[in-house]
């Protein structure tokens, strides 16, 4: 009997759910596509309807995911008259931190991510997580070459060099939090985080 779109649609779904607990749980390597459909419900021939291998599997269940994207538009807008020059950064930054906390899937997909060893099978997944990061790291140096046009940017610091030292901090503190059992406040540390060391890029004559 022919499956309708709907049928298929949800295999594929309980495909990605058990995957994800699973790699969550025990690891992608630790984690056999047998087991995958066996939590999951369905045949091992089921997964491999709808996906040619693990690797493309968890290609899918990170697209899925949807990380943030960055809005490359807002490089270019004018800022406001008597607008902080740091103050987008700023946003951009703790809107990210609320958005992880209270988002339990992003979380999980996160945790899967920062415990995988991209052997050669997963390298599809490191290619778009490099990616993605390319994508952040040029929209930050861009908004701090704004910023250092305006003159606000305290000397020993470049675009670049200030656009490395802020997303590795963040990196940092979201890891911290998600590895050691989110043991303090993510929003409210991280947020302060963030003012101290934007204060540290802000030339004292802006």
């Amino acid at each position: 009997m022919r499956r309708t779109k709907a049928e298929a649609a949800e295999t594929r779904c309980s495909i990605l759910s058990a995957a994800e607990q699973l790699f969550f749980e025990k690891g992608v390597a630790n984690s056999p596509l047998d087991e995958i459909a066996n939590v999951a419900g369905v045949t091992r021939g089921a997964i491999y309807w709808h996906f040619e291998s693990k690797s493309e599997l968890f290609l899918e269940l990170y697209n899925a995911a949807q990380l943030p994207r960055v809005n490359m538009a807002d490089i270019d807008d004018p800022l406001d008259v008597g607008e902080d020059p740091f103050a987008r950064v700023e946003k951009m930054a703790c809107d990210w931190l609320d958005m992880l906390v209270t988002d339990d899937h992003r979380q999980r997909l996160i945790s899967i991510l920062l415990r995988t060893n991209f052997t050669e099978e997963f390298e599809p997944v490191r290619q778009a997580l490099e990616a993605l990061d390319r994508e952040h790291t040029l929209h930050l140096e861009a908004s701090l070459a704004r910023v250092a046009r305006l003159g606000a940017l305290a000397d020993g610091w470049t675009p670049q060099s200030a656009s490395k030292a802020f997303k590795w901090m963040m990196k940092g503190i979201c890891w911290d939090w998600l590895l050691f059992g989110q043991k303090f406040d993510l929003v409210a540390e991280g947020s302060d985080k963030v003012r101290r060391m934007l204060s540290s890029f802000r030339d004292g004559q802006a």
